[in-house]
């Protein structure tokens, strides 16, 4: 009995599933023919959408021509996506898109705005070929919404990964200039630090400094805090951690400019500062740098002589 009431159930299911199966089928049959008349209306309707880009005040920072350039192969792309399904065509331009227009201010709002006027541009064509036939509007709406919601999601999310993996390059960028590694002779660097230390500025810093010593062979390092108004512990139990570093790799650090705030934090935090060499300005700095690399400043009469 078991055995029977089985194969009744795998028969009872098997229409389910063809129907299933006829269901994707026109599905996919509907995507074809919307696509083919989406195709063959090109030419007006990618006008349509630049002419409402330009009326909404969308990508301002592109001249007319660059967004007519721009629409023509955003069209294709997203039609392509619509016909086959994949998004990695659409997904691929969309980044290559991202990358030439964020640094020119284009805003997120923007491109969600204009992939939004292209679905309701297109969804206004099918409009007015499939109007008369309520059903047959019903059957091609319902195969083209969710696509075209699904690849407006994928635009918009793939513009904003993109615009914040570039945020993060320009952040990378301005620490780097804001902790300038800078030799200003044979074996000596300086590294003046301005503004507050966070721990992921301090770790950026202590990453710079190595390096900067490997590449120069420094023998010796003056670490300017005159520009830095206070640290909290951790940070300053950091740069603690980065004097030695630089010891390790063979180059003394002289600290200069140490407010007392900061000279209060590091004997809060247990550092002895009688092992770390500091000097009061960064000119005593150098002049100390000077002497432990064998420099010896002599005034221009005396070399005349």
């Amino acid at each position: 009995m078991a055995t029977g009431n089985k194969s009744k159930a795998r028969e009872r299911a098997k229409p389910a599933e063809k129907a299933g199966t006829a269901t994707n089928e026109t599905h996919v049959e509907l995507l074809r023919e919307l696509v083919a008349h989406l195709r063959q209306g090109r030419g007006p309707l990618r006008e349509e959408w630049a002419r409402r880009i330009m009326g909404a005040r969308f990508l301002t920072a592109m001249t007319n021509d660059e967004i007519l350039a721009e629409v023509s192969s955003v069209y294709d792309n997203y039609l392509g996506a619509l016909e086959t399904g994949s998004i990695e065509a659409l997904e691929a331009y969309a980044r290559d898109l991202s990358e030439r227009i964020i640094p020119r201010g284009v805003e997120t709002h923007e491109v969600v705005g204009i992939v939004l006027l292209l679905r309701d541009v297109l969804a206004r064509s099918l409009f007015s070929k499939y109007g008369a036939n309520e059903q047959a509007l019903t059957r091609v709406l319902d195969a083209y919404e969710p696509a075209a919601n699904r690849i407006a999601n994928t635009v918009a999310v793939g513009f904003v990964q993109e615009r914040e993996r570039i945020i993060r390059q320009q952040q990378e960028a301005i620490r780097e200039l804001s902790t300038p590694v800078l030799p200003v002779r044979e074996r000596l660097l300086i590294l003046p630090i301005i503004g507050i230390i966070d721990p992921q500025r301090a770790r950026q810093l202590t990453e710079q400094l190595l390096r900067g010593i490997r590449i120069n062979r420094a023998k010796v390092v003056v670490m300017d805090l005159t520009g830095v108004p206070a640290v909290d512990a951790a940070v300053a139990n950091h740069l603690v951690q980065t004097v030695e570093a630089a010891r390790l790799v063979g180059a003394d650090v002289i600290v200069t400019g140490l407010a007392p705030e900061i000279a209060q934090t590091l004997v809060t935090i247990g550092v002895d500062l009688g092992k770390m060499a500091t000097v009061g300005d960064l000119q005593g700095g150098i002049e100390e740098a000077e002497k432990l690399l064998g420099y010896k400043v002599v005034p221009i009469h005396e070399t005349v002589e």
